[in-house]
């Protein structure tokens, strides 16, 4: 009980969406309004004019996505918000997936052009199996999309969530002219290319006043009545619990490269998301007010200050206080060690802190003490569940195309693929290195990096492998014979766990049927 009031002020959350949702551009303006960044990079058509603050790699700046985690701190309204936009790319979900470990509330991004789109539904699947309270912001209202009661109810059906109108919108497109806040009683009217004012916004305590009809005309007055008539008989008062438990999702309507709608939509957040909530163990549940200090790492990214050359590991505080310069068990190493230099974030900016609590994620140099899932107390020993790996489903062997960069290949492939992003195997009784990944832009992304970053060139071969399967056996000469007869299928982890790399679902089955004495998994989390 004793950081209480430190975690009362906390909401961590993430900003998810489909790519070109919009997300990133909200993430600006969320920072905007907390005073965290002065002016928003304009995110047009996929060429940045003036860099996303939360894109911070060379390559997301160029391609105008998120392919890496960015995390934000920013206060407001008395609050510390922890913020992390995802990667809305489906070959970068993993490290979504990841992030939404570390997370205790999202908000998803909704295009109200193009409505629910694939990687909506998957992100939300994630959202599910986590219960985790979700808030929709259907974005881009200045734009001609999809019939507003249409579009909830798409959204209903096909991510399977209950809604709740928080705000309501008055038209689309170019006649777009505002948004009715139905918790607040406010009409909140709209121009092109400003963000709202407090002149703009009007409390409205009753439909029924003419001030109505003369701010939006008769028309659009009389259709807003009529929806919001029928948005109290069909949803009637959304409480807080509902939402917490993941029931019901509030949805709120605007614009996010206007800078419209989203205030609304803040003030909201803060005071219905979680805090920071407690978090199940190997051994037991962790309170987050408990005394004791608890952390664990979900993310790792190399160079994210080229200049530097340093390697940045991202944890989640889930207990107690940490502080700078203490020692902290290393539960996975079984050794104690300390930071004298934790960071908070804005994207690139770093801020060196003397303590956090539940709830912040802060940012520890890496000398290579961390993998992804790490824990860190102060003497405990477990570790937190449910941080997911994954079975590549791509793999390519990785060329170097300059011998004399050999030493840069070599750490800028161990460094990058320590991050979570990419597996590394090599050949069994060989030394030809194999990159699985789960989607193939992260070649693309890999390849960009060891050239920029480490100064060394490589080309990617293809080859014909599906899944990669770790072994485990109580009969060691099986496994050491079967590795040896399938030299070609055969392959070491980075830790040297032996990998079957199966060509074809037939071929996986027939070795699992034909070696009962060995055990084949499809994740090398059995190793933890």
């Amino acid at each position: 009980m004793k950081y209480q009031n430190e975690i009362n002020t906390r909401r961590t959350f993430a900003i998810i969406s489909h790519p070109d949702a919009g997300k990133t551009t909200l993430t600006e303006k969320l920072l905007l309004f907390g005073g965290a960044i002065q002016t928003a990079g304009a995110v047009k058509s996929n060429k940045i004019k003036k860099h996303a603050t939360s894109d911070f790699m060379e390559i997301e700046r160029q391609r105008g996505i998120s392919v890496a985690t960015s995390v934000m701190t920013f206060e407001y309204k008395n609050c510390l918000i922890n913020l992390l936009d995802t990667p809305g790319h489906k070959d970068f979900a993993e490290d979504t997936y990841r992030t939404l470990t570390a997370v205790d509330s999202v908000i998803l991004v909704i295009d109200s052009v193009n409505g629910v789109e694939a990687q909506t539904k998957w992100l939300m699947e994630v959202c599910r199996m986590r219960d985790t309270p979700v808030i929709v912001f259907i974005n881009k209202m200045d734009r001609d999309g999809k019939n507003r009661f249409d579009l909830l109810e798409e959204i209903e059906n096909e991510l399977n969530i209950s809604l709740h109108p928080m705000s309501w919108p008055i038209n689309s497109g170019k006649d777009f002219k505002g948004v009715y806040d139905i918790h607040n009683k406010n009409l909140i009217l709209f121009t092109a290319n400003t963000k709202a004012e407090d002149e703009d916004v009007l409390e409205i305590q009753d439909l029924s006043n003419p001030l109505l009809d003369n701010k939006v005309g008769e028309r659009d007055a009389a259709i807003l009545r009529e929806d919001i008539e029928l948005i109290d008989g069909v949803y009637g008062e959304l409480t807080k619990e509902d939402y917490l438990s993941a029931k019901i999702a509030p949805v709120f309507f605007g614009s996010a490269v206007n800078n419209f709608g989203v205030k609304e939509m803040l003030d909201i957040f803060i005071t219905i998301a979680p805090t920071p909530l407690d978090r199940q163990t190997s051994v037991r549940e962790v309170k987050a007010n408990e005394d004791k200090f608890s952390g664990f790492i979900f993310k790792i990214h190399a160079n994210l200050d080229p200049k530097h050359r340093d390697r940045i590991a991202f944890m989640r505080i889930c207990s107690g206080k940490f502080e700078r310069n203490t020692y902290y068990h290393h539960v996975r190493l079984d050794k104690d060690v300390r930071f004298s230099n934790p960071y908070s974030f804005l994207a690139r900016s770093k801020d060196v802190i003397e303590e956090a609590f539940p709830g912040d994620v802060i940012g520890l140099f890496d000398t290579g003490n961390f993998k992804i899932g790490d824990t860190l107390t102060e003497g405990e020993n477990f570790y937190f569940v449910g941080i997911p790996t994954f079975s590549p489903e791509i793999f390519k062997e990785i060329v170097n195309k300059d011998p004399m960069k050999t030493k840069q290949m070599e750490k800028g492939v161990q460094q990058l693929t320590d991050e979570g992003v990419a597996q590394l195997f090599t050949q069994h009784g060989g030394n030809k290195k194999i990159i699985g990944c789960v989607g193939d832009l992260q070649f693309e992304v890999i390849q960009y990096r060891l050239l920029h970053e480490y100064g060394a060139s490589c080309e990617f071969r293809t080859l014909p492998f599906y899944k990669a399967c770790w072994l485990t056996s109580d009969n060691q000469n099986k496994l050491d014979d079967f590795l040896r007869f399938k030299q070609q299928n055969a392959a070491l982890d980075k830790d040297n766990h032996p990998v079957y790399l199966a060509q074809s679902e037939w071929y996986l089955n027939t070795e699992i049927t034909n070696n009962p004495d060995i055990k084949f998994h499809f994740s090398s989390e059995i190793h933890k």
